[in-house]
């Protein structure tokens, strides 16, 4: 089973949580959270933060798209 993998978000809306968890296989660098009518979007900022025992990658809120109709 593959290992589930927590990353830590700054930035951007303060309703999303800091902490997110992302599908097995990671991300390729940048993560995609729905929200409302559109996405939240995270890039990876080139740094690990220590929260308790995990080492998490730290991404940062870049912009924000909306879901065309």
């Amino acid at each position: 089973m593959p290992k589930k993998v927590l990353v830590l978000l700054r930035g951007g809306p303060s309703d999303i949580p800091e902490i997110w968890e992302l599908p097995p296989g990671g991300t390729d660098g940048q993560v995609k959270i729905p929200r409302g009518s559109g996405y939240e979007h995270f890039e990876f900022a080139q740094e690990y933060a220590r929260i308790g025992d995990e080492l998490m990658p730290v991404y940062r809120w870049c912009y924000r798209t909306f879901i065309a109709e």
